[in-house]
């Protein structure tokens, strides 16, 4: 018997659209993803740096991008956030306990408190018991640590409660620790066919 679930952000709730970000990196004149962008972005995910940091990291591979121009780049792999996915989430609100665990920075976050406006937000975010970005706990997915931080913090029982993530590698570590997992696969999977999984009822 489920009686929480934890949920991931992108691609679960709010669309990502990877090709976006690639295509007006590209434009700006990135021609690959260098190793220390991803160290710079893992480090920016857990707050160790601020956004101007993190802009200038990028600005170092793209000497003649302004940092305004890096920041729209960056936040181009946000897409729809489907109302009928806020609707499923406050239907089931009354019934489970939910949280919400995802990957992030501030920039990101910031730019869809703005994209979908603050009501929106708003509603999304009471559906949930507590959210969890990770650049506020200071731990990312798929570190056990912060699905431990997650699961200490509200005596939740791992046997009772369902994780679901687009990543393997966090489902994956989530059902060695002991959780239901649905790794949803983005555009194929939608997460209002929760039932349908047969995971839950």
């Amino acid at each position: 018997m489920i009686e929480a679930i934890i949920f991931d952000f992108g691609d679960v709730f709010i669309d990502l659209n990877k090709q976006a970000i690639d295509t007006e990196f590209r434009k700006l004149g990135l021609t690959s993803w260098h190793d220390d962008l991803d160290i710079l972005n893992k480090k920016y995910e857990i707050g160790k740096i601020e956004e101007i940091e993190f802009l200038k990291g990028f600005q170092k591979h793209l000497p003649n991008a302004e940092l305004d121009e890096i920041k729209e780049a960056w936040n181009t792999i946000l897409g729809n956030f489907p109302l009928y996915r806020l609707e499923f989430l406050q239907m089931i609100s009354s019934k489970y306990r939910l949280f919400l665990l995802s990957n992030t920075d501030h920039t990101h976050i910031e730019k869809f408190e703005l994209q979908e406006g603050q009501t929106f937000a708003r509603d999304f975010y009471s559906c949930f018991e507590k959210v969890y970005f990770s650049y506020e706990i200071g731990l990312r997915k798929p570190d056990e640590n912060a699905f431990k931080f997650v699961i200490n913090n509200h005596n939740l029982n791992p046997r009772k409660t369902l994780f679901i993530d687009d990543k393997k590698e966090n489902t994956d570590i989530a059902e060695k620790l002991g959780l239901h997992v649905w790794n949803i696969k983005p555009g194929i999977e939608d997460v209002i066919q929760l039932f349908d999984k047969k995971i839950i009822s």
